[in-house]
């Protein structure tokens, strides 16, 4: 199997380890002469690489819900303006929960907000009690592996809190495991604890890249943290870091650890651990890891026919028309990422159903009306969880973050020469592919204002000049639905501001979510984010 199933293995290993050197701690013996019958005792036990591995895997388990039900990978999306969830035939009504997000009519009580909070916090104490039992010595491990543990698990809830600034910005920063009702701080300080976190833990973190440290905070993950969350700065903090955003990049780029790979759809492929691009991916498997639900909610019942699945998925969400229309008919990038037309069995190649771009309303939408995110590959006899490791961190979005910080800066045509290298692999023509900084400087090409039944704009809304929106359309084109969209949006002014599909803004206040009516019934040190 795959990277998971070593770890799985790793950790039925510790525990019978650790059962062993229980074994040799006095319980009210009168004769303290004990004859030692095993070489391996507590106090002669030194922990291996994989050891260690195995006691921080429960900090990063909770990373797994962001592609699980109502995870980051919905909190991202279902509020942006690429993916829609409508009434159907078969339901997806839910209560309103998915028409709440897209109207950004969000309330304390809606999930997709409160797993982010509840998953992301998970991690956070994982983490903390890893860190307390190192530096309370409950662990025996020499200095150098104390060093490097703490400054991993440091660096993972830094990772968590960038998810959370973005999310609910104002957050209690826990910085010790079995804190008593912590305090809320400000976003703008939870941005400066990430900040100085990662700066000093960086330089203690390992530099190598393989499968040792697969799916973990290397020193060039907590770099690509560091540069997305000075990316997004003055969102945060109220001030821009471009520079910073550049450096950043250019540690990891300058490292020689990655690389694009040479094809845009083997980043997304089943067994993608090895791709070039990979800077810190979620392992997922069918078996030992199956929180990756997300193609479940995005396929028809009948696409089980068409890629030979085990499992019937459920047929809720499709993509906005308006975000189709942006595409080049020469990007292939398009087919790449987008489920269109005619879908095939498995079996005879016969027509199963007939996938249309149009989407009449979010009130109701017939089963094939939308086109659906194919671009993680759906093997035959998938079940409910693919064993496609998810791309959180990868090296396109390093060169993408340099070239906006580029952009930003007045270096426009160099800030083009990397986009353009980035749209090479997904276009036949390297003229197709070439963009000019003038280009990039330019308007969005997506069409925003909310559409009647029939597709055509019912109501144009805000129609003022994005800034940088022909570089936000490269940023949709080349992540679509990879769980970033909504972030992207607000960076740019467009979430708050454009009308598309069904949706018209509500406010700057929708930019972070609502604190969980749960959260503050539990803790009376926080207060409900403004707005709500």
């Amino acid at each position: 199997m795959k990277n998971i199933r070593n770890k799985v293995a790793t950790l039925k290993t510790k525990i019978s380890i650790l059962a062993v050197c229980a074994l040799f701690v006095p319980i009210g013996c009168t004769d303290l002469e004990e004859e030692v019958f095993s070489e391996v005792t507590e106090s002669s036990f030194v922990p291996s690489e994989s050891d260690i591995v195995s006691v921080m895997a429960s900090a990063y388990t909770p990373m797994r819900y962001v592609m699980g039900w109502q995870g980051w990978f919905d909190l991202q999306e279902e509020p942006a303006d690429m993916f829609i969830t409508p009434t159907r035939p078969n339901g997806w009504d839910d209560g309103g929960t998915y028409k709440r997000m897209h109207f950004h009519e969000w309330s304390s009580t809606q999930w997709q907000p409160r797993n982010t909070w509840i998953n992301c916090f998970n991690g956070i104490n994982s983490a903390n009690r890893v860190i307390l039992q190192i530096e309370s010595e409950q662990l025996p491990v020499s200095a150098e592996q104390a060093t490097s543990i703490i400054s991993e698990m440091r660096a993972l809830r830094a990772l968590y809190y960038s998810m959370l600034v973005d999310s609910h910005g104002n957050v209690p920063i826990i910085a010790s495991y079995g804190d008593d009702l912590p305090v809320q701080s400000s976003r703008e300080e939870v941005y400066n604890f990430i900040v100085s976190e990662l700066t000093e833990v960086i330089p203690s973190l390992t530099e190598t890249v393989d499968t040792s440290t697969y799916g973990r905070m290397t020193k060039w993950a907590a770099y690509h943290v560091l540069a997305r969350v000075y990316l997004n700065s003055e969102v945060y903090a109220g001030t821009t870091n471009w520079d910073k955003v550049i450096d950043a990049c250019n540690e990891i780029i300058d490292s020689g650890a990655f690389q694009l790979s040479e094809s845009y759809s083997d980043i997304f492929s089943t067994d993608n651990e090895s791709n070039s691009e990979l800077v810190f991916a979620i392992p997922y498997d069918q078996i030992f890891a199956g929180q990756w639900n997300a193609h479940m909610k995005m396929l028809l019942p009948d696409h089980r026919l068409v890629f030979g699945m085990q499992a019937q998925p459920w047929g809720g969400s499709s993509c906005n028309p308006q975000f189709i229309d942006s595409y080049s008919p020469t990007d292939k990038r398009l087919s790449d990422t987008w489920l269109m037309g005619d879908q095939l069995s498995a079996s005879d190649g016969s027509v199963v159903m007939t996938l249309v771009k149009e989407m009449p309303s979010i009130y109701d939408c017939d089963f094939t009306d939308g086109f659906r995110c194919g671009k993680y590959e759906i093997e035959p006899g998938a079940t409910g969880g693919l064993s496609v490791d998810f791309p959180f961190l990868r090296y396109t979005d390093v060169l993408m973050m340099k070239a906006e910080a580029l952009l930003r800066t007045g270096s426009s045509d160099e800030a083009a020469s990397i986009v353009t290298q980035v749209r090479a692999r997904s276009f036949d023509d390297l003229a197709d592919a070439t963009v000019t900084g003038a280009e990039l400087e330019g308007d969005t090409t997506v069409q925003y204002g909310t559409l009647a039944e029939d597709g055509t704009i019912a109501d144009a809304g805000d129609q003022a000049t994005v800034p940088y929106g022909r570089f936000l359309d490269e940023l949709g084109w080349e992540f679509a639905g990879e769980a970033r969209r909504r972030t992207d949006l607000i960076r740019f002014g467009v979430y708050q501001t454009k009308s598309w599909y069904n949706h018209t803004p509500k406010g700057d206040y929708t930019t972070i979510f609502p604190i969980g009516l749960e959260e503050l019934n539990t803790n009376s040190n926080l207060s409900q984010n403004p707005g709500y």
